[in-house]
């Protein structure tokens, strides 16, 4: 009995975090014309406080294997006015750069993520809401988990 009464408590558990999810969804519109919504819904961590999500957005393209490239632009931070949420906006995958070391010219292309430049979009890690980033068709968003370690290392005076 002690384990059906179990069972039924976890069922019913795991419905009301798929409700809340669903819930928690509400605020975030669809996708605009030429946008794409992805979603990452975090699992729960004992001390969320010591992690972080890293956001990479970016393109896989052909390039050669021995320059570095980067795409300009960045995601952006945006209020859902009304819900006190927040969604993470790309709004144009800027130009594609890169170093100039030269390359065979015979040497194959090879198909590489590329990502955009500048600091890495870290994020607050926090299971009870979604990550939701809308990001121009053919935009590929990747992740990343950062996790600190449990106690800080004093550093030497110098």
């Amino acid at each position: 009995m002690k384990r059906f009464l179990l069972a039924i408590a976890l069922f019913c558990s795991a419905m009301v975090m798929e409700t809340h999810a669903q819930d928690n969804m509400k605020a975030f519109p669809p996708a605009e014309p030429g946008m794409v919504r992805f979603v990452l819904n975090l699992p729960t961590q004992e001390d969320e406080d010591a992690f972080k999500v890293e956001l990479i957005v970016g393109k896989t393209v052909e390039t050669d294997n021995r320059n570095r490239f980067f795409f300009g632009g960045s995601v952006e931070s945006v209020n859902i006015e009304g819900w006190g949420f927040t969604r993470y906006v790309l709004k144009d995958l800027g130009p594609m750069a890169g170093t100039l070391m030269g390359v065979d010219p015979s040497e194959p292309k090879v198909k590489r993520f590329i990502s955009t430049g500048g600091e890495p979009k870290l994020l607050r890690y926090n299971s009870k809401l979604p990550v939701v980033v809308y990001v121009p068709e053919g935009v590929e968003v990747k992740y990343r988990l950062w996790k600190a370690e449990p106690a800080p290392t004093a550093m030497k005076k110098g």
